[in-house]
């Protein structure tokens, strides 16, 4: 089994989420919720709760494989910056801990958790909540966590079984220090 850590970052929720992979992808959950730093007085302190947030997660679970969701584009310039900010935070926190970081985009989590890479937000949740045996909603930042989770676990799981590494494996091996 290998501990994965998915993350969704965002400026003012960023969703954590834990599985255990087994070498063919299949999932069980570990552990999820939502850092909600949207109530520090400055935009410094919630990049800092993200930080510290995700450090004592990564010390508590110790997980052995890191997955983070891609910037999508957004209509407001100022929303991408700190969207793009929150990832810098979430992504030096597991980076300042040895470990690496495998990106997905919104298209790949989708495509790899519903089967359609233009899912609803909602049809997500439901799935993350199928494929774990999970019966209580899903708070949606935690939900999107556990489903960059699994699309990792499920990436690895075909590059175990092929021999083959995911492109994105093979054209870097992920953020390291």
């Amino acid at each position: 089994m290998t501990r994965i850590l998915g993350i969704d970052p965002g400026s003012q929720r960023t969703g954590v989420g834990i599985v255990d992979a087994d070498a063919t992808g299949r999932c069980t959950h570990v552990f999820h919720t939502a850092l909600v730093v949207g109530g520090e007085k400055d935009f410094p302190r919630r990049l800092k709760a993200i930080f510290d947030g995700l450090q004592a997660l990564i010390a508590e679970y110790q997980p052995a494989e890191v997955a983070i969701e891609r910037v999508f584009l957004a209509k407001n310039p100022d929303s991408a910056l700190k969207l793009g900010q929150a990832r810098g935070a979430a992504i030096c926190a597991v980076v300042d801990r040895d470990l690496a970081v495998l990106e997905y985009s919104p298209m790949q989590i989708k495509n790899a958790v519903v089967g359609r890479g233009v899912a609803e937000k909602t049809q997500v949740q439901h799935m993350v909540g199928v494929l774990l045996g999970l019966t209580a909603k899903l708070q949606a930042d935690a939900a999107d966590a556990l489903a960059v989770a699994i699309t990792h676990a499920h990436s690895r799981g075909l590059a175990d079984r092929t021999g083959v590494l995911p492109a994105q494996m093979m054209r870097r091996r992920g953020w390291r220090r």
